[in-house]
Protein backbone atom coordinates (compact mmCIF):
# COMPACT_ATOMS: atom_id res chain seq x y z
CA UNK A 1 0.00 0.00 0.00
CA UNK A 2 1.14 3.53 -0.75
CA UNK A 3 1.17 6.76 1.32
CA UNK A 4 0.60 9.90 -0.87
CA UNK A 5 2.91 12.38 -0.33
CA UNK A 6 3.47 15.96 -0.97
CA UNK A 7 2.73 19.65 -0.05
CA UNK A 8 -1.24 19.01 -1.05
CA UNK A 9 -2.20 15.86 0.60
CA UNK A 10 -2.91 15.40 4.74
CA UNK A 11 -5.72 17.90 6.31
CA UNK A 12 -7.36 19.80 4.40
CA UNK A 13 -10.57 21.76 5.46
CA UNK A 14 -13.58 21.17 3.03
CA UNK A 15 -16.84 22.37 3.09
CA UNK A 16 -16.17 23.83 6.70
CA UNK A 17 -15.34 19.97 7.38
CA UNK A 18 -11.37 18.75 8.24
CA UNK A 19 -10.58 15.59 6.33
CA UNK A 20 -7.02 13.97 7.14
CA UNK A 21 -6.24 11.96 3.87
CA UNK A 22 -3.76 10.49 5.08
CA UNK A 23 -5.72 8.27 7.57
CA UNK A 24 -9.57 9.01 6.49
CA UNK A 25 -11.25 8.11 3.24
CA UNK A 26 -14.15 10.15 1.84
CA UNK A 27 -17.18 8.30 0.69
CA UNK A 28 -18.69 10.97 -2.14
CA UNK A 29 -22.43 9.96 -3.36
CA UNK A 30 -23.65 10.17 -6.54
CA UNK A 31 -27.10 12.49 -7.19
CA UNK A 32 -27.58 12.89 -10.61
CA UNK A 33 -30.65 15.32 -11.72
CA UNK A 34 -30.37 14.09 -15.58
CA UNK A 35 -32.84 12.08 -17.68
CA UNK A 36 -30.19 9.99 -19.16
CA UNK A 37 -27.53 9.21 -16.41
CA UNK A 38 -24.86 6.69 -16.64
CA UNK A 39 -26.53 3.98 -13.84
CA UNK A 40 -29.90 5.64 -12.35
CA UNK A 41 -31.74 6.50 -16.01
CA UNK A 42 -33.43 9.07 -14.79
CA UNK A 43 -34.22 7.77 -11.40
CA UNK A 44 -33.44 11.54 -9.76
CA UNK A 45 -34.26 13.78 -12.32
CA UNK A 46 -37.61 15.14 -10.62
CA UNK A 47 -36.64 17.80 -7.65
CA UNK A 48 -38.21 15.48 -4.84
CA UNK A 49 -36.41 13.09 -6.21
CA UNK A 50 -33.12 14.43 -6.29
CA UNK A 51 -33.31 15.85 -2.75
CA UNK A 52 -34.95 12.79 -1.55
CA UNK A 53 -32.05 11.11 -2.43
CA UNK A 54 -29.35 13.48 -0.89
CA UNK A 55 -31.21 13.22 2.24
CA UNK A 56 -30.96 9.43 1.78
CA UNK A 57 -27.27 9.28 1.28
CA UNK A 58 -26.48 11.74 4.22
CA UNK A 59 -28.45 9.17 6.05
CA UNK A 60 -26.38 6.39 5.06
CA UNK A 61 -23.31 7.99 5.88
CA UNK A 62 -22.09 9.77 2.74
CA UNK A 63 -19.58 11.96 3.45
CA UNK A 64 -19.77 14.15 0.22
CA UNK A 65 -22.59 14.62 -2.31
CA UNK A 66 -21.78 14.89 -6.09
CA UNK A 67 -24.84 16.96 -8.11
CA UNK A 68 -24.52 16.41 -11.57
CA UNK A 69 -26.98 18.16 -14.45
CA UNK A 70 -25.11 17.14 -17.09
CA UNK A 71 -23.72 13.20 -17.97
CA UNK A 72 -20.42 12.86 -19.23
CA UNK A 73 -21.82 10.55 -22.05
CA UNK A 74 -22.87 12.07 -25.52
CA UNK A 75 -26.39 13.03 -25.56
CA UNK A 76 -28.50 16.36 -26.01
CA UNK A 77 -27.85 19.40 -25.83
CA UNK A 78 -27.91 20.95 -22.15
CA UNK A 79 -27.50 24.85 -21.77
CA UNK A 80 -25.67 26.38 -19.40
CA UNK A 81 -28.70 28.30 -17.67
CA UNK A 82 -30.64 24.59 -17.74
CA UNK A 83 -28.26 23.31 -15.93
CA UNK A 84 -28.22 25.49 -13.10
CA UNK A 85 -31.79 25.30 -12.73
CA UNK A 86 -31.08 21.72 -12.41
CA UNK A 87 -28.25 21.57 -9.53
CA UNK A 88 -28.88 25.17 -7.83
CA UNK A 89 -32.01 23.78 -5.80
CA UNK A 90 -30.04 20.29 -5.06
CA UNK A 91 -27.07 22.26 -3.85
CA UNK A 92 -29.60 24.23 -1.47
CA UNK A 93 -30.89 21.01 -0.25
CA UNK A 94 -27.60 19.44 0.39
CA UNK A 95 -25.13 22.21 1.49
CA UNK A 96 -26.30 21.28 5.06
CA UNK A 97 -26.26 17.69 5.23
CA UNK A 98 -22.70 17.25 3.76
CA UNK A 99 -19.81 18.65 1.73
CA UNK A 100 -21.62 19.23 -1.70
CA UNK A 101 -19.90 18.61 -5.03
CA UNK A 102 -20.98 20.09 -8.40
CA UNK A 103 -20.01 17.95 -11.66
CA UNK A 104 -19.76 20.33 -14.05
CA UNK A 105 -17.55 21.10 -16.97
CA UNK A 106 -18.61 25.09 -17.37
CA UNK A 107 -16.86 27.63 -15.00
CA UNK A 108 -20.14 29.80 -15.06
CA UNK A 109 -22.14 26.71 -13.73
CA UNK A 110 -18.95 26.89 -11.06
CA UNK A 111 -19.04 30.17 -10.19
CA UNK A 112 -22.70 29.91 -9.51
CA UNK A 113 -22.62 27.18 -7.44
CA UNK A 114 -19.57 27.71 -5.29
CA UNK A 115 -21.46 30.96 -4.22
CA UNK A 116 -24.37 28.50 -3.69
CA UNK A 117 -22.10 26.63 -1.29
CA UNK A 118 -20.94 23.66 -3.84
CA UNK A 119 -17.43 22.93 -1.62
CA UNK A 120 -16.13 20.75 -4.55
CA UNK A 121 -15.76 21.66 -8.01
CA UNK A 122 -15.85 18.25 -10.20
CA UNK A 123 -14.56 18.84 -13.54
CA UNK A 124 -14.34 15.49 -15.53
CA UNK A 125 -13.31 17.30 -18.78
CA UNK A 126 -9.55 17.70 -17.59
CA UNK A 127 -9.79 21.59 -17.48
CA UNK A 128 -10.69 21.34 -21.30
CA UNK A 129 -11.52 25.30 -20.64
CA UNK A 130 -9.03 26.73 -18.71
CA UNK A 131 -11.31 29.48 -17.20
CA UNK A 132 -12.16 26.63 -15.04
CA UNK A 133 -9.27 26.96 -12.96
CA UNK A 134 -10.26 30.65 -13.27
CA UNK A 135 -13.51 30.10 -11.89
CA UNK A 136 -11.95 27.65 -8.74
CA UNK A 137 -8.82 30.29 -8.10
CA UNK A 138 -9.26 32.83 -5.22
CA UNK A 139 -12.21 30.46 -3.39
CA UNK A 140 -12.32 28.30 -0.78
CA UNK A 141 -13.71 25.66 -3.32
CA UNK A 142 -11.50 22.14 -4.36
CA UNK A 143 -10.90 20.99 -7.94
CA UNK A 144 -11.04 17.82 -9.63
CA UNK A 145 -9.14 17.43 -12.58
CA UNK A 146 -10.49 14.20 -14.17
CA UNK A 147 -8.12 12.36 -17.01
CA UNK A 148 -10.28 12.18 -20.33
CA UNK A 149 -9.29 12.35 -24.28
CA UNK A 150 -12.36 14.01 -25.48
CA UNK A 151 -14.89 16.74 -24.42
CA UNK A 152 -17.89 15.92 -22.37
CA UNK A 153 -20.71 14.74 -24.70
CA UNK A 154 -18.42 13.77 -27.40
CA UNK A 155 -17.78 10.15 -28.62
CA UNK A 156 -13.94 8.54 -28.93
CA UNK A 157 -14.20 5.19 -30.12
CA UNK A 158 -11.87 2.58 -29.97
CA UNK A 159 -9.16 4.98 -27.37
CA UNK A 160 -5.53 4.28 -27.81
CA UNK A 161 -3.00 4.40 -25.41
CA UNK A 162 0.81 3.26 -25.80
CA UNK A 163 1.33 2.86 -21.50
CA UNK A 164 -2.09 4.21 -20.24
CA UNK A 165 -1.34 4.73 -17.09
CA UNK A 166 1.61 6.57 -17.35
CA UNK A 167 -0.14 9.03 -20.43
CA UNK A 168 -3.03 9.34 -17.76
CA UNK A 169 -0.45 10.53 -14.54
CA UNK A 170 1.74 12.66 -17.59
CA UNK A 171 -2.19 14.45 -18.68
CA UNK A 172 -2.61 14.90 -14.41
CA UNK A 173 0.94 16.62 -14.20
CA UNK A 174 0.27 18.78 -17.03
CA UNK A 175 -3.14 19.79 -16.08
CA UNK A 176 -2.45 20.40 -12.65
CA UNK A 177 1.06 22.84 -13.41
CA UNK A 178 -1.85 24.65 -15.49
CA UNK A 179 -4.34 25.26 -12.49
CA UNK A 180 -1.32 26.32 -10.52
CA UNK A 181 -0.71 28.79 -12.92
CA UNK A 182 -3.80 30.00 -13.62
CA UNK A 183 -3.50 30.28 -9.23
CA UNK A 184 -5.10 26.92 -7.62
CA UNK A 185 -3.72 26.60 -4.31
CA UNK A 186 -2.20 23.25 -4.46
CA UNK A 187 -3.94 22.25 -1.46
CA UNK A 188 -7.43 22.88 -3.30
CA UNK A 189 -6.55 20.05 -6.29
CA UNK A 190 -7.87 16.45 -6.09
CA UNK A 191 -7.02 14.16 -8.83
CA UNK A 192 -9.23 11.81 -11.00
CA UNK A 193 -7.50 8.97 -13.62
CA UNK A 194 -10.69 9.08 -15.32
CA UNK A 195 -11.81 4.68 -15.13
CA UNK A 196 -13.58 4.14 -17.75
CA UNK A 197 -13.54 7.48 -19.43
CA UNK A 198 -12.88 7.00 -23.04
CA UNK A 199 -10.83 3.70 -21.78
CA UNK A 200 -11.60 0.77 -22.33
CA UNK A 201 -12.06 -1.88 -19.87
CA UNK A 202 -8.27 -3.36 -19.74
CA UNK A 203 -7.02 0.02 -19.86
CA UNK A 204 -9.15 0.44 -16.88
CA UNK A 205 -8.01 -2.18 -15.21
CA UNK A 206 -4.53 -2.06 -15.57
CA UNK A 207 -4.82 1.85 -14.44
CA UNK A 208 -6.61 0.54 -11.06
CA UNK A 209 -3.71 -2.17 -11.19
CA UNK A 210 -1.02 0.77 -11.26
CA UNK A 211 -3.01 3.69 -9.05
CA UNK A 212 -0.08 4.13 -6.80
CA UNK A 213 1.67 5.98 -10.22
CA UNK A 214 -1.27 8.25 -9.85
CA UNK A 215 -1.57 8.65 -6.06
CA UNK A 216 2.29 9.42 -5.79
CA UNK A 217 1.83 12.26 -7.75
CA UNK A 218 1.05 13.46 -4.53
CA UNK A 219 -2.71 15.12 -4.58
CA UNK A 220 -5.90 13.11 -3.01
CA UNK A 221 -6.93 10.96 -5.71
CA UNK A 222 -10.39 10.43 -6.45
CA UNK A 223 -11.91 7.24 -7.61
CA UNK A 224 -15.02 6.99 -9.72
CA UNK A 225 -16.10 3.52 -10.77
CA UNK A 226 -19.61 2.52 -9.25
CA UNK A 227 -20.95 0.11 -11.32
CA UNK A 228 -18.63 1.32 -14.57
CA UNK A 229 -18.89 -1.16 -17.63
CA UNK A 230 -15.50 -2.18 -16.54
CA UNK A 231 -16.41 -4.00 -13.98
CA UNK A 232 -19.73 -5.66 -15.92
CA UNK A 233 -17.31 -6.68 -18.72
CA UNK A 234 -14.72 -7.98 -16.08
CA UNK A 235 -17.27 -10.27 -14.17
CA UNK A 236 -19.96 -10.43 -17.00
CA UNK A 237 -22.76 -8.63 -14.81
CA UNK A 238 -25.58 -6.61 -15.92
CA UNK A 239 -25.83 -2.32 -14.67
CA UNK A 240 -27.90 -3.24 -11.49
CA UNK A 241 -25.84 -6.03 -10.56
CA UNK A 242 -22.49 -4.93 -10.11
CA UNK A 243 -22.41 -3.82 -6.48
CA UNK A 244 -20.13 -6.81 -5.18
CA UNK A 245 -17.98 -5.75 -7.83
CA UNK A 246 -17.84 -2.07 -7.20
CA UNK A 247 -16.95 -2.79 -3.62
CA UNK A 248 -13.99 -5.17 -4.35
CA UNK A 249 -13.01 -2.08 -6.53
CA UNK A 250 -13.71 0.06 -3.37
CA UNK A 251 -11.29 -1.83 -1.32
CA UNK A 252 -8.64 -2.70 -3.82
CA UNK A 253 -7.88 1.74 -4.76
CA UNK A 254 -7.70 2.39 -1.46
CA UNK A 255 -5.01 0.11 -0.65
CA UNK A 256 -3.49 1.68 -3.61
CA UNK A 257 -3.51 5.46 -2.01
CA UNK A 258 -7.21 6.37 -3.42
CA UNK A 259 -8.89 8.66 -0.68
CA UNK A 260 -12.95 10.04 -2.59
CA UNK A 261 -14.48 6.98 -3.43
CA UNK A 262 -17.68 8.38 -5.56
CA UNK A 263 -20.45 5.92 -5.59
CA UNK A 264 -23.72 5.25 -6.13
CA UNK A 265 -24.63 2.76 -3.19
CA UNK A 266 -23.94 4.71 -0.48
CA UNK A 267 -24.51 2.89 2.20
CA UNK A 268 -22.67 -0.32 1.50
CA UNK A 269 -19.68 1.94 0.63
CA UNK A 270 -19.69 3.11 3.29
CA UNK A 271 -19.48 -0.30 5.69
CA UNK A 272 -16.90 -1.35 3.07
CA UNK A 273 -14.81 2.16 3.64
CA UNK A 274 -14.96 2.28 7.42
CA UNK A 275 -14.02 -1.44 7.41
CA UNK A 276 -11.28 -1.01 5.62
CA UNK A 277 -10.13 2.05 7.75
CA UNK A 278 -10.74 0.19 10.79
CA UNK A 279 -8.63 -2.58 9.60
CA UNK A 280 -5.61 0.09 8.70
CA UNK A 281 -5.67 0.78 11.97
CA UNK A 282 -7.51 4.46 10.96
CA UNK A 283 -10.60 4.16 12.74
CA UNK A 284 -11.95 2.48 16.15
CA UNK A 285 -15.02 0.57 16.27
CA UNK A 286 -18.16 1.73 17.03
CA UNK A 287 -18.64 -0.17 20.18
CA UNK A 288 -16.74 -3.32 21.57
CA UNK A 289 -19.02 -6.65 23.24
CA UNK A 290 -17.16 -9.74 21.83
CA UNK A 291 -14.91 -11.49 24.12
CA UNK A 292 -14.87 -7.88 26.64
CA UNK A 293 -16.13 -9.48 29.77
Amino acid sequence: MSETSGPATGTRVIGGRTYDFSRRVVVMAIVNRTPDSFHDRGRTFALEKATEAVKAAADDGADWIDIGGVPFAPGPEVTAAEELDRVLPVVEAARDLAVVSVDTFRPEVAREVIKAGAGVINDTSGLRDVAMADAVAGTDAQLVITHSLAAPRTLHPRPRYGDVTAEVAGFLRERVELALSRGVRPEQIIIDPGHDLNKNTLHTLEITRRLEEITSIGYPTLAALSNKDFIGETLDRPQQDRLAGTLATVVFCILRGARIMRVHDVRAATDAVRMTEAMLGWREPVFLRHNMD
